[in-house]
């Protein structure tokens, strides 16, 4: 079953992390089977928990991560004793070469561990990375379809305020033309009316 990303790491999580990976130190295992198991139970990635303990959780429990390696020491040389008689390898001897030879292991260790992480957690990067540059894509080509409309909108505003223009002009000639005709109505309608009678007067006639 794939994992889901969690957006917040709650403060269970953060102890369930840090005991997992003190015990892994302590029985002599990986901090990433560590991440391994952490990311099973909270259904995370193991790059995800490696960053979390190496960026928040780590520096608080810095004092128990020695212990747990002096532990995981010390368990190493009790098996080692028991493995071997004491006869076969004086103890003179036996623990400056067990010291020389488990430090630069155990170092190697955390050197090849913390790679794994850093690769992986370069890796999720990566994929965001991708998946940010195509939203990045998507939000410019808005952008320029909204400065688009914005000009349209600007066009079209400025032809209805042209249109309103000719209509006011228009407006303005029909009421012109319209008191003219009621004024040449008017001017008609005063004017005198004469007819001519037989004896050759002109007799004024009412409208």
């Amino acid at each position: 079953m794939p994992k889901v990303r969690q957006d917040a790491w709650s403060h269970e999580d953060d102890l369930l992390l840090a005991e997992t990976v003190l015990r892994h130190i302590r029985e002599g295992s990986t901090q990433l089977r560590a991440f391994d198991e952490v990311g099973d139970v909270l259904n995370r990635t193991s790059a995800a928990c490696g960053f979390r303990w190496n960026a928040e959780i780590r520096q608080k429990y810095e004092q128990a991560v020695e212990l747990a390696k002096k532990q995981r020491k010390e368990k190493k040389r009790s098996e080692a004793a028991f493995q071997q008689p004491v006869a076969a390898i004086p103890k003179t001897h036996s623990d400056p070469v067990h010291r020389e030879i488990e430090a630069p292991i155990e170092e190697n260790n955390e050197e090849i561990l913390d790679l794994n992480q850093v690769i992986s957690y370069l890796k999720s990067l990566q994929k965001e990375s991708k998946s940010q540059l195509g939203l990045s894509s998507k939000l410019q080509e808005l952008e320029e379809e909204k400065q688009e409309l914005l000009k349209e909108n600007e066009q079209l505003h400025t032809q209805l305020n042209s249109l309103k223009e000719d209509y006011q002009a228009f407006i303005s000639i029909m009421d012109r033309a319209r008191k003219m005709t009621m004024f040449d109505d008017q001017e008609y309608m005063n004017k005198p009316f004469f007819r001519m009678e037989k004896n050759g007067n002109l007799e004024h006639l009412a409208k």
